[in-house]
């Protein structure tokens, strides 16, 4: 969910949960495989955050066309909602839609 001051930050990342090399395009913002995602930001782009922890899918919802996943912080407690990208393994965005209701 792209914000006001969103930062375009192009990064390349391996996923802290499964391994999996991100090639980032500066609005990728969790992996694509298991969707895990790292609390980095405080405004999307800004790696400004040190709490660094990761944050599994725990919800998934479907707005306006799109799918919208939450990540919730295992380290902190926050919770942030991530638009989900094209690349994104669809299968897990159904398993967590049903392991997770929002």
């Amino acid at each position: 969910m792209e914000r006001k001051n969103f930062i375009k930050k192009p990064e390349d990342f391996i996923c802290g949960n499964c391994g999996h090399r991100v090639s980032g395009s500066g609005y990728t913002n969790h992996c694509p495989r298991c969707l895990y995602s790292q609390h980095v930001d405080n405004v999307p782009g800004d790696r400004s955050n040190p709490c660094h922890g990761l944050m599994p899918p725990v919800g998934v919802e479907y707005q306006s066309g799109e799918y919208v996943i939450t990540h919730k912080c295992v380290k902190c407690g926050a919770t942030k909602k991530n638009k989900a990208a094209p690349d994104d393994d669809f299968n897990k965005i159904v398993e967590i839609s049903q392991k997770y209701l929002v």
